[in-house]
């Protein structure tokens, strides 16, 4: 797939793995969207890499997901590239009644958004050159993490559903990509750690965008990157490794 002169929409994009998609796109000469809640990230950014444009979106919320797509394409409509990146990751002990609050949060943020996004602009993307709809899933799509359930069952849903759009959309020109992280060194689930300022783990963002990176160049539609092939290929035999 061609890595230039695209015109992207990357959600989630303030931090972590989007804004990593959204800084090397950048310097691929792409025209690139990011959304997110933080309008101070947003601002911030925006005033530190000249040409990124910003738009303040709570994708968990419906209408604002709608709207965000009728500004998307009335204001550049040129747009071919959708990055469904966003997410939210609890843990979750299920000796005890769940949070409904943060339940509903990690279903809507992971879920609900990237497939309605991805209903959304599918007829926008049908007409356009190099078009493609990338969803973010993980390697804990294929082997689950028992501490957080509800994150891995979301990132295993996203991993069928993309299965389902790419072969609805097979007679179109989109591509429909999905990339699936390892453990990346980024601030992805820090709301249970106590130390805020504490990163994630894991692969280094740069590793992990290069690979990533290569794996669209290469059309490669389903990439699980580094240690994310392993969890891909070995499925539940690797659940007592991970959960030990």
């Amino acid at each position: 797939m061609q890595l230039s002169e695209n015109t992207i929409l990357i959600t989630g994009a303030t931090s972590g793995i989007g804004n990593a998609f959204a800084l090397e796109f950048l310097k691929n000469n792409n025209t690139v969207i990011i959304c997110g809640r933080r309008e101070d990230r947003l601002n911030a950014i925006k005033n530190e890499y000249q040409g990124i444009i910003t738009k303040v979106c709570d994708i968990a919320d419906a209408k604002q997901r709608e709207d965000l797509c009728v500004w998307a394409i009335e204001n550049y409509p040129n747009l071919n590239i959708l990055i469904n990146n966003a997410g939210v990751q609890y843990a979750a002990d299920l000796h005890k009644p769940i949070d409904l609050e943060k339940l509903n949060n990690e279903v809507t943020t992971n879920f609900v958004a990237p497939v309605h996004l991805a209903s959304l602009f599918t007829a926008h993307l049908k007409d356009k050159k190099n078009g493609a709809i990338i969803n973010i899933s993980s390697g804990l799509a294929f082997v689950p993490i028992a501490f957080m359930p509800v994150y891995c069952a979301t990132k295993a849903a996203i991993h069928s559903f993309t299965l389902s759009l790419r072969f609805q959309l097979k007679n179109t020109d989109i591509k429909v990509f999905e990339i699936a992280p390892p453990a990346v060194d980024t601030e992805l689930g820090h709301d249970r750690r106590e130390d805020k300022s504490q990163s994630h783990g894991g692969l280094p963002i740069n590793e992990f965008i290069a690979e990533a990176m290569q794996a669209i160049n290469d059309d490669l539609l389903e990439a699980p990157i580094a240690n994310a092939k392993g969890l891909r290929a070995k499925g539940e035999e690797m659940f007592p490794v991970l959960n030990h």
